[in-house]
């Protein structure tokens, strides 16, 4: 199980690991143990997150995503396979939780008329200092 709050907690059965041989730090262990892992969760038919979640989450996700609905998370950054599997998991906690928290509305703002004023008399301004710079033929 995956805590992520009191109220959402990620079943085993949504989480699947698959370990392949990684590239990168380990020498010739590398090409003997399967260190890299690649945490896929269903977070689609996931019951235990709510559906605003799932959307955000998706959009969070981006190309780790699937077609099927899932997130998947590739891992191969240390020699541990144990460690590399801590990393997936809280990489994907760590999406999880962004996605729980729903971003603010934005406000659409208006320039005040005194702005827009003041804006048109600098350029006028800034137009006759640039006029006065003329030589006379």
């Amino acid at each position: 199980m995956l805590h992520i709050t009191d109220q959402i907690i990620i079943q085993d059965w949504e989480l699947t690991e698959q370990f392949t041989r990684a590239s990168g730090p380990g020498g010739q262990n590398v090409n003997k143990v399967s260190s890299a892992v690649e945490l896929r969760f269903e977070a689609d038919r996931s019951p235990s997150l709510p559906d605003p979640v799932k959307r955000r989450l998706r959009r969070l996700a981006g190309r780790r995503w699937t077609k099927e609905g899932a997130v998947v998370i590739q891992v191969s950054e240390e020699r541990s396979q144990a460690r590399n599997r801590e990393i997936a998991r809280d990489r994907l906690t760590a999406l999880i939780k962004s996605a729980l928290t729903a971003p603010k509305r934005r406000v659409p703002t208006k320039v005040s008329k005194n702005q827009k004023r003041k804006r048109v008399e600098a350029k006028k301004a800034r137009a006759e200092v640039k006029e006065g710079r003329g030589w006379e033929r």
